[in-house]
């Protein structure tokens, strides 16, 4: 089995941690409200460790982003298009979520200000991370 690259790591890593999210946003007592969890809008009541507004959408959104990012993790190349697309995406979901009104329709995800401020940091870790590591080779294919 080839030795991974550090790139491709990190994208492993980010994408294991989105399904984690993903399968604990539909477990009683992690999410809060859990009863409370609607299929998507902003009136889903369902707090991911009593933080973030989820729903069943938002669930699976984290659920398909985890698997791209495992699969995608296959490669030096693609995970670097995973690490820096998906930050990017990121943020553009931090962006939107500081223009929509959180009490509208608009929020169909749903996002809260602690769900904002995660995708910031989301987006630009992702980024930071793809564009640094895009570089390296793993020791294995040095030698």
């Amino acid at each position: 089995m080839a030795q991974r690259s550090s790139i491709q790591l990190v994208a492993l890593a980010v994408g294991v941690v989105f399904l984690l999210v993903g399968i604990l946003g539909f477990v009683p007592g992690i999410t809060t409200g859990y009863d409370e969890l609607s299929f998507a809008g902003h009136d889903s009541e369902a707090m991911l460790l009593g933080l973030f507004q989820v729903s069943i959408l938002h669930n699976l959104v984290h659920l398909a982003f985890g698997v791209a990012g495992v699969a995608l993790a296959r490669t030096v190349r693609s995970s670097g298009m995973f690490l820096i697309a998906g930050g990017a995406i990121y943020l553009v979901l931090w962006i939107y979520g500081l223009i929509i009104d959180l009490d509208s329709t608009a929020n169909f995800v749903p996002l809260n200000t602690a769900d904002n401020w995660l995708h910031l940091v989301l987006g630009v870790g992702m980024i930071g991370a793809g564009v640094a590591l895009r570089g390296q080779i793993p020791a294995a294919r040095r030698a």
